[in-house]
């Protein structure tokens, strides 16, 4: 038996799911999710409690990965998912354009302009150096996030770029120099 399968989900108030076909479609107070399920997968709920079945040991690949999405996909409408970034460097910098375009410049001849999905908020501070995507859907959120974070990446001699905000990272050693 799956170990993260076996887990159960509560369903907050207010929290409504229902299966069609192979998705199954999450609707609570911050709006509406979908996520698959896979073939051989059921969801029922008993006192309050989404449980994640499987017919058979043939679907137990899928068992767990079923019930990560479906529990992401309640968290989200209820709670929502949230990833932060940091810019370091001098001269770099991220702000709003309009409610759904970021505009970063971070060290090259020209501004990025970076328009945001459907479902997706950033927050920036006051200093422009620290961004907070959030969201209802974590894979986009994540996405999101890792296509921001990809248009510098930390230098590792430096430490410059765009990094998440928990990231730990190693600085090189330049060069020593020539005698």
């Amino acid at each position: 038996m799956s170990r993260i399968g076996k887990k159960l989900i509560p369903l907050p108030a207010g929290v409504k799911y229902k299966v069609e076909g192979n998705t199954v479609v999450v609707e609570g107070p911050k709006g509406k999710v979908t996520a698959l399920i896979a073939e051989g997968i059921t969801l029922e709920t008993v006192d309050g409690v989404l449980h994640v079945n499987r017919e058979s040991d043939k679907y137990a690949a899928f068992h767990g990965l079923t019930r990560a999405l479906v529990y992401n996909a309640v968290h989200g409408v209820t709670e929502g998912w949230k990833k932060e970034l940091d810019i370091v460097g001098i001269g770099y910098r991220a702000e709003l354009k309009g409610k759904g375009t970021v505009v970063f410049t971070l060290g090259y001849s020209h501004q990025i302009e970076f328009p945001l999905p459907t479902g997706i908020e950033v927050a920036i501070d006051p200093k422009q150096l620290h961004l907070a995507i959030s969201g209802i859907d974590r894979q986009k959120v994540g996405q999101v996030a890792a296509d921001m974070r990809s248009l510098r990446k930390p230098d590792p001699y430096k430490n410059k770029g765009v990094r998440y905000s928990d990231e730990k990272l190693k600085k090189k050693a330049g060069k020593t120099g020539a005698k």
